[in-house]
């Protein structure tokens, strides 16, 4: 299919849109609820990010915000909330692991989402670059440099040079969509 040249043009979605939704869209000043409600019409992946920080504690938290950003060279991205205790930490860390939950992992991104200090007593761990704890059950497992942070509004954005990583394909992801946790459809 070759593009038209009108195709290239910046196209106004508002133009678009049906008249009931015009009061949905306002960029500045929006309404914080209908916005995230909005975010959360698209489907994601659930992991925990994890890491070790300089004293050598660890932390970690449940995020959904993990992207692919490129192949060569293999890099990967996540945001933590500003407002988030573990801030400091994360942004000290010489490397993280991202965590990529299997659909029977509901109970540990609870866990983690959770304000609970001590995330880590009850479970068993491997240690990986710079001490980060990798997780055992996941579906997937990226341990990364922390190349870079860029901010990003109320967030800070991690961009991760993956150094190693693992994937089990037998073990499906969990999903989260419309504020409730899903699970891929068996075939």
């Amino acid at each position: 299919m070759t593009a038209s040249p009108d195709s290239t043009k910046t196209h106004d979605p508002a133009a678009d849109r049906p008249a009931d939704q015009a009061g949905n869209a306002a960029p500045d000043g929006h309404d914080h609820r209908a916005f995230r409600d909005a975010l959360g019409s698209f489907a994601t992946g659930i992991a925990v990010v994890t890491a070790c920080a300089p004293d050598g504690e660890f932390v970690g938290l449940t995020v959904n915000s993990f992207n692919s950003v490129s192949l060569d060279p293999p890099l990967v991205l996540w945001s933590l909330d500003l407002a988030s205790p573990n801030l400091a930490a994360f942004r000290a860390a010489s490397h993280y692991v991202v965590n990529i939950l299997a659909a029977d992992q509901i109970e540990v991104s609870q866990h983690f989402a959770s304000r609970r200090p001590d995330k880590f007593g009850d479970l068993q761990l491997c240690l990986g670059a710079g001490g980060a704890p990798l997780l055992q059950g996941c579906c997937a497992w990226f341990e990364c440099a922390n190349e870079m942070r860029h901010a990003g509004g109320d967030h800070l954005i991690f961009l991760g040079r993956v150094e190693r990583f693992a994937h089990d394909p037998a073990r499906p992801p969990l999903l989260y969509h419309a504020g409730r946790y899903r699970q891929l459809a068996r075939d």
